[in-house]
């Protein structure tokens, strides 16, 4: 056997289906791009559609089978449109991405139910819906794939943590239950877990050069963290080579959260 077969064997996506939410910025795009890049039919669900059919536009260009959803994951009936709209582009996905999400941090004091009611409902109930709708069908076919983006507040407050560190270390405990449920057919479910990352989703802070090279300086590597990093882990966590991995936590922080 050759090393490329081999290889193949282990990490490649070829056949599989792949639905990302929140993949066109951010993490959820380069987990979107490395899927698709390592086999995998990939559908990629977020809200603007410039942005979806700019990264499909890119990805199919490079050869790769890639289509969009545009959908609100702030309600149930979003959710559940999204989840059959995403269906019917390549088939049932093998592989769920939650990446999408939401990062309101008011102080503790300010935070009203609004702002934790909009929170919990995009960061943790569309995983959630989408897991309920896609994992049963994973466990009857013997093969899937969960896969969560969470935060370092899911294990440590800081900078205003909120409701966001709740609705991420909450969804490290979906993912545990998940993994108790399904993993005995065939479905993994486990968490990548970010340091600080340069993606819109982090503008408060990226707006501010000091705090982002303080956050640098407190990782063991020198620097923040990039969308791209997060590839290999992705596709080792979306693969064959994961099949004895399931309801951990894996994280990808530049060593941020060792100090």
């Amino acid at each position: 056997m050759t090393s490329q077969n081999y290889l193949s064997q282990l990490f490649s996506l070829e056949g599989r289906i792949a639905l990302v939410t929140g993949g066109s910025s951010g993490i959820g795009r380069g987990i979107a791009g490395a899927l698709a890049h390592a086999g995998a039919s990939v559908v990629v669900v977020a809200r603007r559609e410039a942005e979806l059919r700019r990264t499909v536009d890119e990805l199919t260009t490079e050869g790769c089978r890639a289509a969009w959803v545009s959908a609100d994951l702030g309600t149930s009936e979003g959710v559940r449109t999204a989840a059959e709209a995403s269906a019917a582009a390549f088939g049932e996905p093998d592989i769920l991405v939650n990446s999408a999400g939401i990062n309101l941090r008011p102080p503790m004091g300010e935070l009203d139910e609004d702002v934790w009611d909009t929170t919990m409902t995009v960061n943790l109930k569309a995983p959630y819906l989408l897991g309920r709708r896609f994992g049963p069908a994973m466990a009857e076919r013997g093969f899937g794939r969960i896969i969560h983006i969470t935060s370092q507040q899911a294990h440590r407050a800081f900078v205003q943590s909120g409701a966001y560190g709740v609705s991420k270390g909450a969804l490290e405990s979906l993912a545990r239950s998940q993994a108790e449920a399904w993993s005995p057919h065939g479905v993994t479910c486990n968490t990548l877990v970010p340091g600080f990352v340069m993606t819109p989703l982090n503008e408060r802070l990226s707006s501010d050069p000091e705090r982002v090279k303080a956050l640098a300086a407190r990782t063991m590597v020198g620097r923040n963290g990039l969308a791209g990093d997060f590839a290999g882990a992705a596709v080792f966590l979306a693969s064959a080579a994961s099949a004895y991995v399931t309801g951990q936590s894996l994280f990808v922080d530049g060593g941020f959260s060792v100090h």
